[in-house]
């Protein structure tokens, strides 16, 4: 009779903890993460592909993180094999900061460590260069999410489009960041540009 006196009283709390559950975008367990909320990660694409798709979840009650997915595609046979690969430079927690890889480089990889003081992480793009291949029709997307706090996604538009590095933005009151994706394409044939 006890048992079944406190399974009563149970009852609505669990009812409440289970359409809480049902209430969470379907995506966010369904997604493969290369993060958990607050921690560092490093997310390098195999050896002759680049980065084509990113997206991300916010929490406000994960210190104010996000999870993070990326997805590769191998570059065109055009451009060869990559000829050399390196860790661009980095951003400080809190701060603006613009990244375009060096040696006309396409990115293949991101870093990042979380910074608890801050409520923001810093972040490093992996760049490769394909022999002396140099970017052009070069554009900016529009905000990455398009308002702090939302589900960000990007995606390139077609083959053949490649990110280069981005922009972005920090709000020091929402705690979140804005991306803007610089995406090029790539000459099939060598230039004499160092750094485009």
């Amino acid at each position: 009779m006890m048992k079944s006196a406190f399974a009563l009283r149970a009852l609505p709390l669990l009812l409440l903890l289970a359409s809480a559950a049902r209430a969470q975008p379907n995506y966010l367990h369904e997604e493969e993460w290369v993060n958990t909320w607050r921690q560092g990660f490093n997310f390098q694409c195999p050896h002759g592909e680049a980065l084509v798709a990113i997206k991300s979840y916010f929490s406000e009650n994960e210190g104010s993180d996000r999870l993070w997915s990326f997805e590769c595609q191998p570059t065109p046979s055009s451009l060869g094999e990559p000829t050399e690969c390196w860790w661009d430079d980095i951003n400080r927690a809190g701060m603006e900061w613009s990244s375009t890889c060096t040696s006309n480089g396409l990115v293949a990889g991101i870093q990042s460590q979380y910074f608890p003081a801050v409520l923001d992480r810093e972040w490093q793009f992996y760049c490769c260069r394909y022999s002396r291949r140099c970017p052009y029709s070069c554009w900016k997307t529009t905000d990455v999410p398009e308002y702090y706090r939302e589900e960000g996604e990007m995606v390139i538009p077609s083959y053949g489009y490649f990110i280069r590095g981005a922009q972005t933005t920090f709000s020091g009151v929402l705690r979140d960041r804005q991306w803007k994706y610089i995406l090029c394409r790539m000459t099939e044939f060598d230039c004499q540009f160092e750094n485009f």
